[in-house]
């Protein structure tokens, strides 16, 4: 009972941010993602009979706390549709993204979990009931069971049947790219969870987020489908500026914005307004995305790679669905 799964990241375009229910992990907006190439996680897991706990291992070390509770929570979920409480599994794990910063590691990690955990225990599922179980691991990564731009559909029953992800446009539609600025690998001050819950709790200017969410959704899935890539990065850019304020009138108030991050976007702004056609977009992290088109790719890099205060710049195709080894 041994299967391994391989996942990439996905970066939403149309953001996540906002839980209607917190056990089930259903979000209070649908979301829009595109998968990349250039983050992934490669997960193997094996149910075994003489284990009397479950063990996980992150880059050949051993995890216990917060990290391990989620996973073995997760595993409950697969044991309890295989009838099969008692048998624990031995998970190994390894992340070739920044954990906590920002990158969705959570995302392809759960996303390799669930398709490995699920095809290792002898569950048949298709590619809606993966998405359907893996929200439950963490919500964005059940976009990253498909490959391309994939929509998370909300929904609106109180058991998440209908909350999942569906694809949207395949890897092969269009030749975008996506730059990773990395300006800070470390793990993050206030989780992705934890800020979201603050919040929706306390932000008097999440109300206006959620209505503003429908619309944005609409354009930019018309924007992909003509391949207008200015549609698309005006969207994406403004939708992330949205999420972000809404965490100013959190209360206590908190930005995972570092100095670095607003230099690198004015310099996105100054590229464009010198005819350099980028956009960015920031996750729950410090660290920024620049989405471009392919021949502008050396000269992106170079200008991103010179900025003071950013250690790395990672490039990205669009990246496939998961896929087992």
């Amino acid at each position: 009972m041994k299967a391994t799964a391989r996942a990439h990241t996905n970066i939403a375009l149309i953001k996540y941010w906002g839980k209607r229910n917190e056990q089930l992990i259903l979000p209070t907006n649908s979301s829009l993602s595109l998968t990349l190439n250039g983050f992934h996680t490669t997960t193997t897991v094996e149910f075994q009979e003489d284990l009397t706990e479950d063990n996980f291992f992150l880059n050949d070390e051993s995890v216990k706390g917060e990290q391990y509770d989620r996973v073995a929570k997760f595993l409950d979920l697969i044991r309890l549709r295989t009838g099969k409480e008692g048998l624990y599994a031995s998970v190994r794990s390894t992340n070739e993204v920044p954990t906590a910063a920002g990158f969705a590691s959570s995302a392809s990690g759960f996303a390799a979990l669930a398709a490995a955990g699920t095809k290792a225990a002898g569950l048949e599922m298709s590619s809606q009931d993966l998405s359907r179980i893996t929200r439950q691991g963490s919500g964005s990564a059940c976009r990253s069971i498909y490959g391309g731009f994939a929509e998370w559909r909300m929904g609106d029953r109180p058991d998440g049947a209908d909350s999942h992800a569906i694809p949207v446009a395949s890897a092969e539609h269009w030749d975008i790219r996506v730059a990773a600025v990395v300006l800070n690998d470390t793990m993050k001050k206030v989780s992705s969870r934890a800020g979201m819950k603050r919040t929706v709790e306390t932000s008097p200017f999440f109300r206006g987020w959620i209505e503003s969410v429908p619309n944005d959704l609409k354009e930019i899935k018309a924007g992909i489908a003509m391949k207008d890539f200015e549609k698309v990065g005006q969207i994406a850019e403004a939708n992330c500026l949205k999420m972000h304020a809404t965490t100013l009138g959190a209360n206590p108030p908190f930005t995972y914005w570092l100095d670095t991050t607003m230099t690198v976007m004015q310099k996105v702004r100054e590229m464009r307004k010198s005819g350099l056609p980028v956009y960015f977009t920031i996750d729950a992290g410090p660290n920024v995305k620049v989405l471009y088109l392919p021949e502008y790719e050396e000269k992106v890099k170079q200008i991103l790679s010179d900025i003071e205060g950013v250690t790395d710049v990672r490039l990205s195709k669009v990246g496939q669905g998961v896929t087992y080894l």
